[in-house]
């Protein structure tokens, strides 16, 4: 009984050594800044041309709204533009973008884009903003410079 108490014990600790040395190789390998300058985070957003932007609701009828972007990382909070949120990137791909972010004292909401071409996505977006409910699917298309 002693001798496989020992065996087991020793098993465990060549384990946990192991997990180890592959944690620590993970770690190296995954935050390395040549892994990191290949992909930086939201890249894909990175991408799209800044100007003015055409949101097309696709479930509104004529609902078009304008806005001026200078960079794609302004479509994650349109309901949310000028505030301060705390931001948890969900999905991050060179095709797409999911973020949830949290607005404290003002809501909350989750924003998909799709990338198409740097001057088309598609976005999908739903949440909480002053304490209503929001859900937009809509078709987003840069149309020129913005005007002051």
């Amino acid at each position: 009984m002693d001798r496989l108490l020992r065996q087991s014990t020793c098993s465990v600790r060549l384990n946990l050594r192991a997990l180890s040395v592959i944690a620590a190789v993970a770690v190296a390998t995954f935050s390395s800044p040549a892994v990191m300058a290949e992909h930086p985070a939201l890249a894909m957003l990175d991408q799209l041309q800044p100007g003015q932007w055409e949101v097309r609701d696709r479930d509104l009828t004529g609902g078009r709204s304008r806005l001026c972007l200078e960079n794609g990382r302004g479509l994650i909070q349109i309901r949310h533009m000028r505030e301060t949120c705390r931001s948890f990137t969900v999905e991050d791909t060179a095709e797409a973008v999911t973020v949830h972010y949290t607005c404290p004292g003002n809501g909350y909401g989750q924003t998909s884009v799709r990338y198409e071409s740097a001057q088309l996505v598609q976005l999908e977006t739903q949440g909480i903003a002053q304490g209503l409910p929001f859900n937009v699917r809509a078709e987003v298309r840069r149309v020129g410079s913005c005007t002051s």
